[in-house]
Parts: structure tokens; sequence; C-alpha cells
């Protein structure tokens, strides 16, 4: 059988046009004879019985089994330093736009307290290029319930069912895809029955301005605060009668509605009374309130 002799120069710094670098180090010609020929891959063997698997595509037309061909190698090394710039050009790149500018580590800070709450606040997160994944609040070390569903859209977490005069640390946790990062650690003391300056009240409907303009002279002679619309450090709603915005809001928020003679009895007593006995709605005996259609008679 006749063989054919033919070389194949496989540049691997070539340009597009198949030029070879000026930087390209002339490398060694190996001499393998052309075993099995398939569509893909074709075998191809050295004088010294050595195998290897070369692609058929960059073996020129007409090679078959037996045919002899000469395979050199050069390294381009324009090419490599040109590559190894561009990496090291992305990775400033990156580095300069997610390594530089870390998320912040929150500031959290009590923002009211009483006999059985506490309510945090903390500054909005900044987090810069990093994407927050969660944030939970810790108390006493143990972390409370499951995160917060929208830390986006709040900056404060109300804890309840706290014991009175009890101290208590605090702290909260951002998991982000840059890290882990915990904020400072907060302690706070639950108030005593006789410490009424936690009070912040919000009213409802009344039967007179009078009436209403009277409690909220109470709620000063006590050391309380409060507000014209239910906020999440609201303790008690005052009123004489259902219905209303603030009466829904604090419904739905399960915050205490009282008739105003509760805020008489904390002044008269000065301290904190139960909140039950002054409901304006008596809760059944089933457990959930009934609340008619018809306002609450004193």
């Amino acid at each position: 059988m006749m063989t054919a002799a033919n070389n194949i120069n496989n540049h691997s710094g070539s340009n597009a046009h198949g030029s070879t670098s000026s930087g390209s180090k002339q490398g060694s010609s190996i001499c393998f004879t052309v075993g099995k020929v398939d569509a893909g891959m074709t075998t191809l063997l050295t004088e010294d019985h050595h195998l290897i698997e070369f692609p058929s595509l960059l073996l020129p037309k007409g090679v078959s089994a037996g045919s002899v061909v000469n395979i050199s190698v050069n390294r381009n090394l324009d090419e490599e330093q040109s590559r190894r710039d561009e990496f090291w050009a992305l990775q400033d790149e990156i580095l300069d736009q997610f390594g530089k500018n870390p998320p912040k580590t929150p500031t959290l800070r009590v923002k009211s307290l009483t006999q059985s709450t506490c309510t945090l606040e903390w500054d909005s997160l900044v987090l810069n290029q990093a994407s927050l994944r969660s944030l939970d609040v810790y108390k006493n070390g143990v972390k409370q319930g499951q995160s917060i569903a929208s830390p986006y859209h709040t900056n404060q977490y109300k804890l309840s069912g706290l014991e009175i005069d009890h101290m208590f640390s605090f702290y909260i946790e951002i998991k982000t895809s840059a890290g882990t990062l915990r904020s400072n650690e907060v302690k706070a003391r639950t108030h005593t029955l006789d410490n009424l300056t936690g009070t912040n009240i919000c009213f409802g409907v009344f039967e007179s301005d009078a009436a209403l303009e009277e409690c909220k002279k109470l709620v000063v002679e006590i050391g309380g605060t409060w507000t014209e619309e239910v906020a999440i450090q609201t303790t008690h709603l005052l009123c004489h009668v259902q219905g209303g915005y603030n009466y829904e809001a604090a419904l739905q928020q399960s915050i205490p509605i009282v008739k105003p003679e509760w805020l008489k009895a904390c002044v008269e007593h000065k301290k904190l009374q139960a909140a039950l006995p002054y409901y304006l709605v008596q809760p059944s005996s089933s457990g959930i309130s009934s609340h008619s259609d018809t306002p609450a008679q004193e």
C-alpha cells in the first residue's frame, strides 16, 4: 500500500485568517500513521506505538487509513498574554463593582417599651450590589419565629408576651449574597406596672369631643403618648363606639380595644390595669369576640 505524507500545522494561537502571531515559538513536528478514520475522531499511531485520537476535521482531505501525517504544535505567547490581561481586567472590574462596596452592618435600637412588649427599629438596609436573602430577629440569642416576610418594606419588629420588669437582649441578622451580617446588640428592661410611660394610645370614635380631649390630657398625665392613627407601637385603642379606620386597624393587629374607663382606672391606681374588664366588646365563651353592629353601651 502506498502512503502519502502530509504536514499539518496546528497553531493554537493563530488569528482568524490563519496567520501565526509573531510571539509564537516554533515547536517540534511529530510523524503519525493514520489508523482508523471515523467521522468524528481519527486514530493516529506514533513510530514508538503510542496511540492518540485526533479530530478528523483537522486532517487534510484524502487522508485515509495508512496515510502518514506530520503534526506540529506551536505555542503563541502573545495570545497567552493578551488573554491573561483580559482575565485580570475582568477580575478588577468585578472587584470594583462588587468587592469595594460591601453591604453595611445594620444598626438596631429600641423604639418603644412597655410591660410586656418591645418594638425594635433599625435603619434602612444598605446592601449596595448585594441581594438580601433573609432578615431574622434574635431575643437572648434565640431566633424569633420565621424570617421577616418583607424586609425591604419594613424596618420595625414588635415582640410581645415579654415578662414584666425583665432584662432582654436583642439583635438582628441579615443574610446576603455577600455574606451574613449581625447588628449591634441592644438591651432593654420591660417596665414595671407603675411605669406607664410606654403606654401609647390611639383613639377611635368617641361620643363627644370633650370626652376625647379629656382622655388626651389623662394620657399626658400618666407620661404616655397618643397618636392619630394606629401604629406598630400602639398599645391600646380607646373608643366609645365600634367602627372607623382605627378600630378596624386595631382589630387586624390584635390591639386591645377598651373603654375610656380603663385609662381613668390607670390614673386612679397609678399603675397599669388589666384591659380585659374594660374591653369595648367582651370576648365570647368560645374565645372569639362578638362584634355586633349595635354600638356598645356604657
